[in-house]
């Protein structure tokens, strides 16, 4: 009641309009009526103040009559002439929220939104026929609908939903849409006075129109930071084309106008434009030629160096012109001796009377004595600007990085890169000359993410030829050519002269993605030595007992592990890589090559409080002189003695607990004691890690090219460290390194060594240390796939004999390796299959290599077989391997399956067996059929495909022959119609399709009329799709003979199906069906495949 009395004087107006207007209402009066309502009730000249008359009212009761108030006039807007009137309750509702605190809920709002976009439509229509006035009336109209906006957004833009903000969007879009329209009636140079060079009143006019841009631009910049990655697809082109027609406007005399108000909208603009293309919702191929080119424009926004002085806008001055003029506005002391012929454009020669249309002037603020963007040469802040619009480069690419590649040219240079460009600068122009660092790392940022997005496309086709005649065509390829070297031109000149941490971080990420891309082959032989010796130019300036130097120091050994990785070698590199250059390291070394320098970084000495910044540098210069060792192997020898001699050192570095009695700490005190010990303690056990990862960067060629000493110092080293070390970091490098030269066969001609690298492998994978077992389950399967190796070419001279030569003697007696050494390894994998997801998958990879070559039909060999044979297994393994798969490949990870798959090829190629006989076959084809039906990787799939390919004849199928070809059958039919969703499958699905039709062609000639009537029933039931299939592949082998079948030549290292006949395949396959089909009376399907086996014949 309190309320009502105090309250019932003042909103009475209010509250009787509004009850007017629901009564009438009611009836649901057409729209024309519903107009005239509205104009009697509520835009009545006589009527009074409804504004101050709601402020008398509660919020939540103003909240819901304006909605209601909305709702009602956005149901006459498709009336004539309702503009005046749906201005008019706009402007109420404006007054409203300027004068009451209004509670609203999502459908109010919703509601007064639909309003605003439809006032908005309206002004827009009506300002494009009418004149002076409407326009003037309908820009205010538009102001209004910003400031309601704006309410909004105070209000309640952190609680909106996502319907409000999208509605808001669409009203935001209007209202830029309604100011471009005035901006481009302005732009007419004979339009109605409103825009006359001569009035006074445009020059306040259409500031203030920017003003309005400025405004909606940053509502919408809030808006899509929240939004952008939900919106619609429609929604998201209606900005996008908004955007576009915006960015067209601005630069459509290619006239960027600098000054403090048009900087701040190019920002709010071109951030706008960067969340959309950040997470574009639909294709962007329409629209990229016109943004790069418009986006170009602000690289050199705000730069005066860049605008050429013989280009640059005179001012004319006479003396009848009046000099009050320049008295008005405040020029701060440090500008007021400035000369008069500076000026805030980079306009034309011709655009003085263009500037003086857009009579933007700042605010006094702008240029006052505490702006510190002046200093920097950002007066009006304009980096913002050319950072947006790096920015939106770098969006482009990252959406798809083909659309950019027709764009290179333009904005990479093909010419003088180290030139500042008067015109048509580019990303090298920014990243080289642009004051503001943070503007030249973002340039950077973008033109990595081109070369990464583009590296396949550079390595393949970029070339690099000299231009005969400057304007003449170039092709794609050589203009790439040209690019890249005018790239490597740049970043060499910034890094050998830049200091600034975070932009050379980005220049080193640069160059190492250039030399990674670059077909060096195809470019000046010069260019790849030449990178060569500018990194190792820097390495000495890095010298120093400072931490901070080495991150500085890694990613210039990073570029120089790149550059020696190239391939194919070159003579060029070699002696860049050998030869002195007088780049020492120390100041009493003035000649040295590039490895003396890479090894003083490994043997330097420094004092433990940067030991581990150090030592980061030295596992770079290790993996630097593994690269140049790989690709230059005659390196070896210059480098062993250093390296073996640092390598035997390092490993001697003990643990803390080691050192305590360590004469060497002295005697400081308690505290600097345990200090020093503690960082002896990291710094050891890194090191000694690198070290250990040297060994395992070996290849066959360099290991065998070491004296004998010298390799046995290489393995006795990571036996030793496998054994023997106490921190589980240098356990696991040490196993890396046992499995790494574990690979190499002639490792099993030494008399000790395969069994002290079961017993390290055996050791470590007890350890409680994950890391630790996976390496060693890692060395484990690599040691059993070179026991297979060794044992299936002792199989192959069996009869003579001859049984893995220093292995076994000739007498039987055991020699390296005997039955419990295998055994032993059979045992490990079989209790690391139980561990887990990672350790499981190298122990399946390591049960299948042994069940390659382990004999477990002792009758299926010969009588010269010596009954000792140390490949003779237990058939009890054999259950426990077989049960161990199927348990890792029902329970593991995608890995773990596809090393399951894996095995089973292994174990199906074992000729000793006979898989009709064994009890587990069945279970086995029906998960390898499981996998091929329900998995989704591709790659599984198409291992099954290869183990279900493996059995040499129709016997070894047993009964589940008719399921497996009914499984096959199925796989093929589903294919076609499978659209997976993961990117992964994309590229395999090719391979998967051929490796289903070899296993099926592979199968179906096996079939006969002697198999079971359902699997013919089948065959009968899926003619139609057969014969289609085998059409195709009929026509792809007719087509291309010399081609193969889509079919998967595979291995048998990698288990994989042996390479057959393809035509032999496909016409075996043609014939057994025709034969089922003639058997059972379908004499039509029949005559169809005589037709397919005569085009084979």
């Amino acid at each position: 009641m309190a309320c009502t009395s105090t309250s019932g004087g003042g909103a009475r107006p209010w509250r009787t309009a509004l009850l007017t207007l629901r009564d009438e209402s009611l009836a649901s009066p057409s729209p024309t009526a519903l107009l005239a309502l509205l104009r009697r009730v509520l835009l009545s000249p006589a009527s009074p103040s409804l504004a101050a008359s709601a402020a008398a009212l509660s919020p939540h009761e103003v909240g819901s009559d304006v909605a209601f108030l909305a709702e009602t006039a956005a149901a006459v807007a498709s009336c004539p002439d309702a503009d005046d009137a749906l201005r008019g309750v706009c402007h109420l509702i404006h007054d409203i929220m300027c004068k009451t605190n209004m509670e609203i809920d999502s459908s109010g709002w919703l509601a007064i939104l639909k309003f605003l976009d439809a006032v908005v439509k309206c002004s827009i229509e009506g300002a494009r026929v009418k004149g002076l006035s409407v326009r003037t009336a309908a820009l205010n109209t538009t102001s209004e609908c910003l400031q309601i906006l704006r309410f909004w957004s105070r209000d309640y833009g952190r609680s909106n939903s996502f319907t409000e903000s999208s509605h808001s969007l669409t009203v935001l879009i209007s209202i830029i849409l309604c100011l471009q329209a005035e901006l481009n009636l302005s732009d007419k140079p004979n339009d109605i006075g409103i825009l006359s060079r001569d009035s006074g009143s445009f020059n306040n006019k259409n500031s203030n129109v920017w003003d309005m841009k400025i405004s909606a631009f940053s509502m919408v910049e809030n808006i899509l930071s929240k939004i952008a990655s939900s919106m619609t697809e429609d929604l998201w082109q209606s900005v996008i084309e908004v955007l576009r027609k915006v960015m067209d406007f601005v630069t459509a005399r290619n006239l960027i106008i600098e000054s403090s108000l048009m900087s701040r909208f190019y920002t709010s603009f071109l951030c706008c434009l960067h969340l959309v293309l950040l997470d574009p919702k639909g294709p962007l191929s329409g629209h990229v030629a016109g943004f790069v080119a418009n986006l170009q424009m602000f690289f050199v926004y705000g730069l005066r160096s860049f605008s050429p002085p013989a280009l640059a806008p005179k001012e004319i001055r006479t003396d009848s012109k009046p000099r009050a003029s320049h008295r008005g506005r405040y020029r701060p002391p440090h500008l007021r001796n400035k000369a008069e012929r500076e000026n805030d454009s980079l306009e034309c020669p011709s655009s003085d009377s263009e500037y003086s249309r857009y009579d933007l002037s700042s605010s006094d603020s702008d240029l006052s004595d505490s702006d510190g963007y002046a200093k920097s040469g950002d007066r009006f802040r304009s980096s913002k600007a050319r950072l947006a619009a790096i920015l939106c480069i770098q969006d482009i690419c990252r959406a798809d990085p083909k659309l950019l590649t027709s764009q290179w040219p333009v904005l990479l240079p093909d010419s003088d890169v180290l030139q500042q460009r008067k015109h048509q600068a580019t990303l090298m122009t920014c990243l080289i000359f642009d004051p503001i660092t943070k503007v030249r790392v973002e340039a950077a940022s973008t033109i990595a993410t081109m070369l990464e997005g583009q590296a396949l496309v550079l390595t393949q086709v970029a070339e690099y030829k000299e231009s005969s005649k400057r304007g003449s065509f170039t092709t794609l390829s050589c203009s790439l050519g040209q690019i890249l070297m005018q790239l490597h031109t740049g970043a060499l000149y910034l890094i050998q002269r830049e200091t600034q941490a975070t932009l050379l971080a980005a220049l080193f990420r640069i160059l190492i993605l250039m030399i990674s891309a670059t077909p060096y082959a195809r470019m000046p032989k010069e260019l790849l030595p030449t990178v060569i010796k500018v990194m190792c130019s820097r390495l000495p300036n890095t010298l120093s007992n400072k931490s901070e130097h080495y991150a500085f120091l890694v990613n210039v050994l990073s570029c120089l592990e790149a550059a020696f990785s190239k391939v194919p070698p070159t003579l060029d590199v070699f002696a860049v890589l050998t030869q002195d250059h007088g780049a020492g390291p120390s100041h009493d070394q003035q000649e040295s090559s590039v490895i003396s320098v890479l090894l003083h970084y490994i043997e330097e000495e420094m004092h433990f409080s940067v030991r581990c910044g150090a030592f980061q540098a030295s596992c770079h210069s290790d993996s630097v002189l593994r690269s140049a060792v790989h690709n230059y192997p005659s390196c070896a020898n210059m480098i062993w003695e250093k390296i073996r001699d640092n390598v035997l050192d390092l490993l001697q570095i003990q643990s803390y607990e080691d050192q305590k009695s360590d004469a060497n700490f002295g005697s400081p005190g308690p505290k600097e004691e345990s200090s020093i010990k503690g960082r002896c303690l990291v710094a050891g056990l890194k090191v000694r890690t690198a070290s250990l990862t040297c060994f395992a960067g070996m290849t066959s060629d360099v290991f065998f090219s070491l004296p004998e000493n010298k390799r046995d110092f290489v393995t006795t080293s990571s036996v030793y460290a496998a054994l023997s070390d106490a921190i589980p970091s240098v356990r696991s490098a040490a196993c890396r390194a046992i499995g790494i030269i574990a690979c190499f066969p002639e490792i099993l001609s030494s008399p000790s060594l395969p069994g002290k690298f079961i017993d390290a492998i055996e050791f470590n994978t007890r350890n409680s240390s994950a890391p630790v077992r996976v390496t060693a389950s890692w060395a484990l399967a690599n040691l059993c796939s070179c026991i297979r190796f060794k044992a299936l070419e002792g199989y192959t001279d069996r009869y003579a004999g001859k049984y893995l030569m220093l292995m076994v003697t000739t007498r039987g007696a055991v020699g390296v390796l005997n039955k419990s050494s295998i055994s032993l390894l059979v045992e490990i994998a079989l209790r690391l299959a139980k561990d887990g997801e990672k350790v499981k998958s190298n122990a399946a990879r390591a049960l299948g290599y042994l069940s390659r070559f382990i004999r477990f039909n002792h009758q299926a060999d010969t009588i010269n077989d010596p009954s000792d044979s140390v490949f003779y297994g237990d058939p009890v393994w054999l259950e426990r391997m077989v049960q161990a798969l199927m348990s890792c490949v029902t329970t593991g990870n995608v890995k773990v399956q596809w090393n399951v798959c894996h095995a089973l090829s292994n174990l199906f190629m074992n000729n000793t067996l006979r898989l009709q006989d064994m009890p587990w076959a069945s279970s086995v084809y029906s998960i390898l059929l499981l996998l091929i039906r329900d998995s989704n990787n591709y790659k599984i799939k198409m291992h099954a495909a290869v183990a279900l390919a493996v059995p040499v004849s129709r016997l070894d199928y047993g009964s589940s022959f008719p399921d497996v070809v009914r499984g096959l059958v199925h796989a093929l039919e589903a294919l076609s119609s499978n659209n997976s969703s993961l990117p992964s499958n994309f590229k395999l699905k090719d391979n998967l399709e051929k490796q289903l039709t070899f296993t099926a062609l592979h199968l179906l000639g096996f079939v006969s009329p002697n198999d079971d009537p359902s699997l013919q029933d089948f065959l009968i039931k899926k003619a139609s799709f057969l014969e289609d299939w085998l059409k195709s592949l009929c026509t792809s082998f007719n087509n291309a003979e010399q081609q193969p079948l889509p079919t998967e030549a595979v291995n048998d290292e990698d288990g994989l199906s042996p390479n057959v006949t393809q035509k032999v395949m496909l016409s075996s396959a043609v014939r057994s069906l025709l034969v089922i089909y003639a058997g059972r009376n379908q004499q039509a399907i029949a005559q169809r495949f005589e037709q397919l086996a005569a085009s084979l014949a």
